[in-house]
């Protein structure tokens, strides 16, 4: 089974408050800075659809912050994996700066819209991952047996805060609550390093790979060194829509060799690859199958 573990909807920029704008036709932040050299991609339903055909599962991730004035709002959300819900899950964006609404956000996305985790960004949210508000919304979502997603390492745009986004950082969430299962987005670019040490250290911390490829070069040393700490098994499939497709995304990933042909580097076996691409991801998250809506009530009414 093929899973996305990581893509993005929206229905304009503008949804993303200060985060990022559009202008003439290229994402600027809030401080007029070009994010990532990008164009201004489109991530409404249609095409995210689209987009998701090669895979079997994608997650769509929710994104909330009040320091950059973003609320995309995950009734929102909810609606757009009730569209396809065997194929769609949703990931809730929780703002722990807000402990209190925060949590009460994550029990109506699990209890009202049965969304399987959730979403948070330090950097974007202007809080330490391990600020004690933080972890009382790790501890409630580790409870509920929810893994949470951590948006570490890239970030968009200049005002946000570059130091919070360090995955080590994760290194006292993971021991504090080793039940939680925590996933780090994009290999927590630009510290790969950083983030397979995690992997390696912590049983349940595992990363998504979406927006890796990009970088070939970079992407292939990250790879090489996750081979070698043994936990190329942590390593889940990631397309970052609506910045890539699933089908680019799997097509990079099994060309990660093609930097050293010619060379006497090391290359990736194809086996370990092809973990990536195939494994469970569900199953490694501790995201239990959906269960089908009931059509009959519990009892027959009685005559």
């Amino acid at each position: 089974m093929i899973v996305d573990c990581f893509t993005h909807i929206w229905d304009d920029v503008a949804a993303l408050g200060a985060a990022v704008a559009a202008v003439d036709g290229a994402l600027v932040d809030g401080a007029g800075t070009r994010v990532l050299g990008e164009s201004a991609p489109e991530a409404g339903i249609h095409r995210h659809a689209t987009a998701s055909e090669p895979v079997d599962r994608a997650i769509v991730v929710g994104f909330q912050s009040r320091y950059l004035g973003v609320d995309y709002p995950n009734q929102r959300l909810h609606a757009h994996v009730e569209s396809a819900p065997d194929r769609l899950i949703g990931f809730a964006g929780i703002d722990p700066s807000e402990p209190r609404s925060a949590i009460d956000e994550l029990a109506r996305a699990q209890d009202e819209w049965g969304m399987a985790g959730i979403a948070v960004a330090p950097a974007a949210q202007d809080i330490h991952p391990s600020h004690t508000q933080s972890m009382r919304v790790y501890a409630e979502a580790a409870r509920r047996g929810m893994p949470v997603l951590f948006h570490s390492g890239i970030t968009w745009g200049r005002l946000t805060k570059l130091a919070y986004g360090h995955p080590m950082l994760l290194d006292e969430v993971a021991r504090e609550l080793p039940d939680l299962r925590i996933l780090i987005a994009h290999l927590g670019f630009p510290w790969y390093d950083e983030a397979i040490a995690l992997l390696a250290r912590h049983p349940n911390v595992f990363a998504e790979i979406s927006l890796t490829q990009r970088q070939s070069w970079r992407a292939y040393q990250a790879m090489v060194s996750a081979w070698e700490c043994g936990v190329m098994d942590k390593l889940l499939f990631g397309s970052g829509f609506p910045f890539a497709t699933a089908s680019a995304a799997i097509e990079a990933l099994y060309s990660i060799n093609h930097v050293c042909h010619g060379t006497d580097l090391p290359t990736i076996p194809r086996e370990s690859v092809r973990g990536i691409v195939e494994q469970d991801a569900l199953e490694r998250l501790g995201i239990p199958p959906r269960q089908p809506r009931r059509t009959e009530p519990d009892h027959p009414p009685q005559p």
